[in-house]
């Protein structure tokens, strides 16, 4: 029987690199070739509407028609099986993992754990101005509104994390950083032997100038301040079993 692991993360945030990263493991199939952007899951299925208004970049993360939770209008066996239906013939069935990676699975989480009880979760995080300055080629917004949203969206996550049974958030940065440690720390988030990871990481973050709009403390709580200041932050984990709780903190946790 195979089990999912959904990432989510705002858009720009690292969620398709850590997709590759994740399922270059021999157990884990993932959606390539797709004639969707960025292999997104999301466009593959026809359960869940999803048109030119849905996941918007900076706009569906707080979005409360996307908030999608237990007891919802999808939480229903007929949203589970068209799922898994449009879904299946991308995936590579003799495989036990799938990686599903939607930026708005970031809003979806408790929806699925209601829909796939044995699936768990990755959120990516990136230092919200090197986000706002990403996504400037798409949107008119000035990148202190950017910020705004990126810290709203995040407060949202953080509520939504309560109700999770298998989760885990990581940092853009730390993911450039250290990617053999932090992929060998989700592999055991997954309960999977390690894997030696073969792609080049490089931190995309260098791209933008330092162009300080983030308020001192407004992300205290995942690690970042103004100028893309990153602090020593000890990643979310989540799980029922405490051995691979314990083991994927192990990996991922600084050093």
């Amino acid at each position: 029987m195979h089990r999912y692991l959904f990432i989510g993360g705002l858009h720009r945030s690292g969620t398709s690199l850590l997709a590759r990263l994740i399922s270059d493991h021999p157990q884990v199939s993932a959606i390539t070739g797709a004639p969707v952007p960025e292999n997104e899951g999301c466009y593959l299925q026809g359960a869940i509407p999803h048109t030119a208004l849905d996941g918007a970049p900076m706009r569906f993360a707080t979005d409360p028609r996307q908030h999608l939770v237990e007891g919802c209008r999808y939480d229903s066996q007929a949203v589970r099986d068209r799922m898994e239906a449009d879904w299946a013939p991308w995936f590579d069935a003799s495989k036990p993992w799938r990686v599903e990676k939607s930026p708005v699975n970031l809003t979806r989480m408790r929806l699925y754990q209601q829909l796939f009880p044995l699936s768990q979760f990755v959120v990516i995080l990136r230092h919200p101005e090197a986000v706002a300055q990403a996504v400037s080629k798409w949107l008119p917004d000035p990148a202190e509104e950017l910020v705004k949203h990126w810290i709203a969206a995040h407060r949202q996550l953080e509520d939504d994390l309560r109700y999770l049974h298998a989760a885990c958030v990581i940092r853009y940065e730390d993911l450039c950083a250290r990617p053999a440690r932090t992929i060998e720390g989700i592999h055991a988030f997954m309960g999977l032997p390690a894997h030696p990871v073969r792609q080049e990481v490089r931190d995309g973050n260098a791209d933008y100038p330092v162009a300080p709009c983030l308020r001192a403390g407004d992300a205290d709580r995942w690690g970042y301040g103004p100028g893309h200041g990153t602090q020593p932050w000890t990643p979310h984990v989540t799980h029922p079993l405490r051995a691979q709780r314990e083991a994927a903190l192990e990996r991922l946790s600084p050093r």
